[in-house]
């Protein structure tokens, strides 16, 4: 059966997902929203589908191990036979410095390696086309095979004899070989020498850059192994972050809850790029600023949507696809996001706090100035117009309007920013413009968001539910740790939403009924929340109690089954990489106090 116990490989124009038996089950060509030329993952069982998997058998299979190099984003995976014989296959997408450029090319690379005797294996490549349509016709050569569709043309180039690969027949394995499969270019020099150096070029890259993160001193590989997912979500051609690298994983067994996350947020991708900015990581969000100052020049009338295609596009229709079965035969499978068309009113402020750092952070080689500051009052006028109007929410409501607490809050947070960049460029009367601004959005919010008589903050203007987002009250520094209100809300939504050690975003029924499975970014909001109001302990407990629910790699999903702690949603999620990141700086004791 399939499930979410992968490891995730790439380089920041398109990845993949490899299951614990060394098969590819999703890459989507020629970037993370392309057609997915291995979708076996959302194509029924494991078993069921026969096309759409790039995978490596072994002749009486034992078991398997799988790992990350140290510090890389090069997997390795180790299939044994039940006589002692073994083979290691290791992953990656080559990503280096060449020519003073960021070399990125469309190519994975599957190096093979006898590690105990003479293993016996099977190669089957079967990517297909249209999304599961059909399989890609091949062409071959004397030492490579061309995968040919409709508008598409792949290369696999190997030093392994062709004719195994077109026939699937077992062989013995008696030395090293590797596999280069991607775009249509021939290898002008010998497999063996240009793998091997895209591999060392590759390890070099990724373990420079984990050598340049301000880490915390406990949890360092959980924060490690995160910190180069969400690197690994960037796509780096335009800026943007994508919210997972999956479509149509259900956010739980037997609903209809399946979307496709392969775009960019810009309210994930603004968490995004906070978790990155504690690490020490400011080049991404000098990419995403890039990102959204093309997006905020496109907009009509500083109109933003919440999510865009990773290349700017704004329409992302959703559409249901029929040839494929879906994950564990979860249908439907979509493309596209319905989302596009809401109305998000925190998506303001959302692009407003991403860029604020860009104007105090003296590492930036391009830090922020007077246009940009410009560009964003823009955005600030929509946070001051909208703050009090209804919208779908964070939670992306489908047929639910109101006027959100959270979307409140994070148009004064855009307001509250603009005229802490205001004073910092030394504009007085725009600083105090804006905290004129923020100030009247701030007595609104407590004047309609607040119930005094159970001493929470509610989840819209006059409402009496409550859901996760209150937990970031403290965060967004709307309200102090110490203020009564924010304790009460903890206590409140604590109470109404947690499930043993997970959160539930809220358990009001929506538009496809009542939500089963804990949200898992929001399992992390309460952590945050437990810490900043002296309960590190308990804060740690459930800290503890997340990590145990990553997969053995180290991945979490958007969903976790609070009774079963089983994996639901897409995958991985930038949202909930970026909560093991938030928590372990929060609860981590000081370096200084380690030793």
């Amino acid at each position: 059966m399939n499930n979410l116990e992968l490891g995730v490989i790439g380089n920041c124009a398109f990845s993949a997902l490899i299951n614990r038996r060394g098969r590819v089950v999703w890459c989507c060509l020629p970037r993370f929203d392309g057609d997915p030329i291995f979708c076996s993952l959302i194509n029924g069982s494991e078993t069921g589908a026969e096309r759409g998997f790039f995978d490596l058998l072994i002749d009486d299979f034992s078991h398997s191990e799988q790992h990350y190099e140290p510090n890389t984003a090069i997997l390795v995976t180790t299939l044994y036979d039940q006589h002692g014989a073994a083979v290691e296959i290791t992953d990656f997408a080559p990503r280096f410095v060449r020519y003073e450029r960021m070399h990125r090319p469309q190519r994975l690379i599957r190096l093979l390696k006898p590690l105990h005797g003479t293993p016996r294996i099977r190669i089957r490549l079967r990517p297909t086309q249209d999304y599961g349509r059909a399989l890609l016709r091949r062409v071959h050569g004397s030492n490579h095979i061309n995968y040919v569709g409709d508008q598409v043309s792949y290369r696999l180039t190997t030093d392994v004899p062709v004719s195994f690969l077109l026939d699937e027949v077992p062989f013995l394995l008696e030395g090293p070989a590797a596999l280069i499969f991607g775009s249509d270019d021939p290898i002008r020099r010998s497999v063996a020498d240009a793998t091997r150096e895209s591999y060392e070029q590759t390890l070099h890259y990724w373990r420079d850059w984990t050598r340049s993160l301000s880490i915390p001193f406990e949890w360092q590989d959980e924060v490690i192994r995160a910190a180069i997912t969400l690197k690994l979500c960037c796509f780096e051609e335009t800026g943007a972050v994508i919210a997972a690298m999956t479509t149509s994983i259900p956010e739980a067994a037997g609903t209809q809850r399946n979307w496709d996350y392969r775009y960019c947020w810009l309210r994930d991708a603004y968490f995004v790029i906070n978790a990155l900015n504690r690490l020490g990581t400011t080049k991404t969000m000098e990419q995403y600023l890039h990102y959204i100052a093309n997006i905020a020049a496109g907009a009509k009338d500083s109109l933003l949507q919440p999510v865009y295609s990773i290349t700017l596009e704004p329409k992302l229709v959703e559409r249901e696809i029929e040839t494929l079965a879906g994950y564990r035969n979860h249908a439907p499978v979509r493309v596209g996001n319905q989302a596009y068309e809401h109305i998000q009113n925190d998506v303001y402020g959302s692009v407003i706090m991403a860029a604020t750092q860009a104007f105090f952070d003296r590492r930036l080689a391009h830090p922020g100035d007077r246009r940009l500051f410009e560009r964003l009052e823009n955005l600030g006028y929509q946070c001051a117009k909208l703050y009090n109007q209804p919208d779908a929410s964070l939670w992306e409501f489908r047929g639910i309007a109101r006027v959100h607490t959270f979307s409140a809050v994070m148009c004064w947070a855009g307001c509250d920013r603009l005229a802490r960049i205001s004073r910092r460029l030394e504009l007085r009367d725009r600083a105090q413009y804006w905290q004129g601004q923020a100030d009247r959005i701030r007595d609104e919010i407590v004047e309609r968001a607040y119930d005094p008589l159970r001493n929470t903050f509610v989840g819209s203007f006059g409402g009496q539910e409550l859901d996760a987002s209150l937990l970031l009250l403290h965060d967004l520094q709307f309200l102090a740790a110490d203020d009564p209100r924010f304790l009460g809300t903890v206590e409140a939504v604590e109470a109404a939403l947690r499930r043993g050690n997970h959160m539930m975003r809220y358990i009001e029924d929506d538009d496809f009924g009542t939500p089963q499975n804990a949200f898992n970014i929001c399992t992390f909001w309460l952590i945050s929340a437990l810490a900043a109001i002296g309960r590190k302990d308990d804060a740690r407990a459930i800290f503890e109690a997340m990590l145990q629910c990553r997969n053995s790699l180290g991945l979490l999903s958007e969903d976790t089954d609070p009774v079963t702690g089983e994996m639901w949603g897409n995958f991985p999620q930038t949202y909930s990489m970026v909560g093991i990141i938030h928590s372990a700086v929060v609860l981590s004791k000081p370096w200084e106090e380690a030793f």
